[in-house]
């Protein structure tokens, strides 16, 4: 068997068992991705940070044509020194983040999924003030961007389940 085959072979092998498990991109047509885009409202936000959020998941989500769901959120965010120096300067802070949401479907207002995702990110400060504000801006809108990419991925893998 020439080397080719056999790296042919080798993938169809591996590929093999997908076929038989349900597999299904969801983003294909008729997939959970489509069943999603255009079907859910996103609270309003309320905050920066919301309107981060809210922002993400309406490019992921689409903006609603048919108000088929509600998604609310809450946000919880905490900040931690990472790297202290030896006079006690603090060179990078951990921001922790966590969202919890429910999905509700409008017309019966049943709650059809609750959960929560966190992560993290960090920021180095320096010497100016401006620059660490500008650092720890950009850490909390890297955080809220990663945060509703989880909330994405926990709406499509749970989709088949109440859509």
């Amino acid at each position: 068997m020439s080397s080719s085959d056999r790296r042919h072979f080798l993938s169809l092998l591996a590929v093999a068992p997908l076929a038989g498990c349900g597999f299904a991109p969801v983003y294909a047509p008729g997939g959970a991705g489509q069943v999603l885009r255009g079907q859910v409202l996103v609270a309003a936000p309320d905050t920066r940070l919301g309107f981060q959020l809210v922002s993400r998941l309406e490019e992921r989500l689409g903006l609603p044509e048919a108000e088929t769901y509600l998604l609310g959120y809450t946000i919880e965010t905490s900040e931690t020194d990472l790297a202290i120096t030896g006079t006690n300067d603090i060179t990078r802070i951990n921001i922790a983040g966590t969202v919890r949401f429910t999905l509700t479907e409008t017309a019966t207002d049943t709650e059809v999924l609750a959960d929560s995702v966190s992560t993290f990110t960090a920021y180095s400060t320096t010497s100016t003030a401006v620059a660490t504000a500008a650092a720890r801006r950009d850490a909390q809108d890297r955080l809220m961007i990663a945060l509703a990419d989880q909330v994405m991925s926990r709406l499509l893998a749970s989709s088949l389940r109440w859509s």
